[in-house]
């Protein structure tokens, strides 16, 4: 889909891509437009005037009331605040959240200029002319993470926490992989046929895919174990077994998520720690 160009996805639903296509975001981040003449907006992306202007086109002739953010990484929240300028629509969603972080990424780091006008709790609802959405948290990918539920869609915008092109990354200090597990078992419990990611195609059979998520994590959390006991001590090591074929670049980023399946193996139990070196604890 060319950045830019409004796509209708569903008679309360428009997407617009912003023009931040890399090989972290795949093609960019995606704008949802819900609702007509009343609309709400998710993720308004990078602070990109292309990207501003592009939802202005959009909503031409409409009242943007909402300006919603799933996250504060650079690449979902920044458009916030020169939308709100262009619109006078207020700031909801999610808390403000920016860390430091030197660490390699696979994702974009976080906006220290987010200012909600009011933070979403869970269960909380935002409503318009003809639409409903429902936030609910969804901590892990960061700790401050909120999805939206469309009730007259029995859909759900779920910004980074599941994506239509890759898996999650869960990148400590913040990223958190027990909450993010717990997240998606979540997600399950509930009724959403519909996922809107952000980055990525709509995904249909919404909870058999997520399902599908719990089980990789779960693979890849016994080939850790499987590595320690090999003799792999070291994140680096374990990422060269894990990871054949990705690009050497990732490697970094792929180490974070090696990382987080660490510290919840930890916490339960499972390993220990030593001068940067991990081993499995005793039965």
């Amino acid at each position: 889909m060319p950045t830019g160009l409004t796509m209708e996805l569903h008679p309360l639903v428009r997407r617009v891509l912003a023009p931040n296509p890399s090989p972290f975001t795949f093609t960019g981040t995606q704008t949802y437009l819900v609702g007509r003449g009343d609309v709400a907006v998710i993720d308004p992306g990078p602070s990109d005037a292309r990207h501003i202007n592009a939802i202005l086109a959009a909503t031409k002739g409409e009242t943007i009331r909402d300006i919603t953010c799933t996250h504060t990484h650079r690449d979902h929240s920044p458009g916030a605040a020169p939308l709100k300028e262009a619109t006078g629509a207020q700031i909801v969603g999610c808390a403000y959240l920016a860390l430091e972080d030197a660490g390699p990424r696979a994702d974009a780091a976080f906006d220290s200029s987010y200012a909600p006008d009011r933070v979403l709790e869970d269960g909380e609802l935002l409503t318009g002319e003809g639409w409903t959405l429902e936030t609910v948290a969804t901590p892990g990918h960061t700790s401050n993470h909120l999805c939206y539920a469309l009730h007259e869609a029995e859909a759900m915008f779920t910004g980074d926490h599941i994506m239509g092109w890759s898996t999650t990354v869960i990148a400590p200090p913040d990223g958190d992989m027990k909450s993010y597990m717990e997240s998606l078992a979540k997600l399950i419990d509930r009724e959403e046929t519909l996922y809107y990611p952000a980055h990525g195609e709509p995904i249909e059979k919404a909870r058999r895919f997520t399902r599908g998520l719990m089980g990789h994590r779960k693979q890849r959390e016994g080939q850790i174990l499987r590595a320690i006991d090999e003799g792999l001590t070291a994140i680096p090591d374990m990422v060269q077994k894990m990871y054949k074929g990705i690009d050497p670049r990732l490697h970094g980023a792929a180490g974070r998520s090696v990382l987080a399946h660490l510290i919840d193996l930890r916490d339960r139990g499972l390993v220990e720690e030593s001068e940067e070196s991990w081993s499995t604890t005793a039965a």
